[in-house]
């Protein structure tokens, strides 16, 4: 069985309103990131593969197997909903062992699979205590272990950093990339620090549509020669930020230093040509592609 995702020509509509446009993707093992704006129809395009909503038009294939057969796909395919949640009263232990049970794992499978999941997660500590005591760290790594219960070819995970500190985003983002040695790793996110960390395959996907697909590197290189810091007064800001894309300010004294995005080289004195970062490069490619794009507001 082939470990590739294909997507062609896939759309869907909510009432009138479409959600996905068009969407044409392959993805092979390993990790791959897609990044886009909340609304963008990342968790329908997840939710799609995931086989919880249909497709209207187009056709979609998980490892060989025609998304119409959606119990067949199931059976390869882990998910983790950005809204995960489990039962607060059962102790971490008791949660996987019931969802073993429910798809029909042996008592002797389950407890040699849960353990090793819990290890696996940095859970095992603490699987007799209960889900409701848990971090929102610990939580999301338990979503993790109870989407791999079923040893899946793909799994996905939907915006699954979102309000976690730092130090728990990098932990969680270590788990993806090592349970993505051995299936499809799909990571839906709005945090291009997920993406630049984790991925080297993604898309952009935005109002439904498809606006860049290929690597990081890609991404950045479309960026090289559009990126610059400047270095202007404070009251000349709101006109900079009229003219240019901001994506980074600081402060130093009466004067701001700023990181813009520009097509041409801005006559701006003190203007140096920077080499883009991931961010800069997502920002581009919105702006270059006709979406509404705001600068930054705050300082660094």
């Amino acid at each position: 069985m082939e470990n590739t995702i294909v997507m062609s020509h896939v759309s869907k509509f909510y009432g009138k309103k479409q959600a996905l446009c068009d969407i044409n993707l392959t993805i092979h093992q390993g990790m791959f990131g897609l990044l886009g704006r909340n609304g963008a129809g990342k968790t329908t395009l997840m939710k799609t593969l995931a086989t919880l909503h249909e497709k209207k038009e187009g056709e979609i294939t998980v490892c060989g197997i025609p998304i119409e057969s959606a119990g067949k796909v199931r059976e390869i395919t882990g998910y983790l909903p950005q809204d995960f949640s489990m039962y607060p009263n059962m102790s971490v232990y008791e949660c996987l062992d019931y969802l073993g049970a429910l798809s029909g794992m042996s008592a002797a499978a389950r407890r040699s699979e849960i353990d090793r999941l819990l290890k696996k997660v940095n859970l095992f500590e603490q699987r007799k205590k209960k889900v409701k005591a848990l971090s929102g760290g610990m939580k999301r790594r338990l979503g993790i272990a109870q989407a791999l219960l079923h040893n899946p070819k793909v799994l996905i995970v939907d915006e699954p950093t979102a309000g976690l500190d730092p130090e728990e985003r990098i932990r969680f983002r270590n788990l993806l990339c090592e349970v993505a040695e051995e299936r499809i790793v799909i990571l839906s996110t709005h945090i291009v620090g997920d993406i630049e960390a984790t991925c080297e395959d993604i898309a952009i996907l935005n109002e439904g549509k498809i606006l860049f697909c290929g690597t990081v590197s890609q991404l950045l290189t479309d960026a090289q020669g559009k990126v610059y810091s400047v270095t202007v007064e404070k009251k000349e800001l709101p006109q900079v930020k009229k003219n240019h894309i901001v994506t980074g300010m600081l402060a130093q004294g009466t004067q701001m230093r700023l990181r813009i995005i520009s097509e041409n080289a801005p006559e701006i004195s003190e203007m140096v040509m920077e080499e883009p970062n991931c961010e800069d490069a997502y920002m581009y490619c919105l702006w270059k592609n006709g979406c509404d794009v705001e600068s930054v507001t705050g300082g660094e």
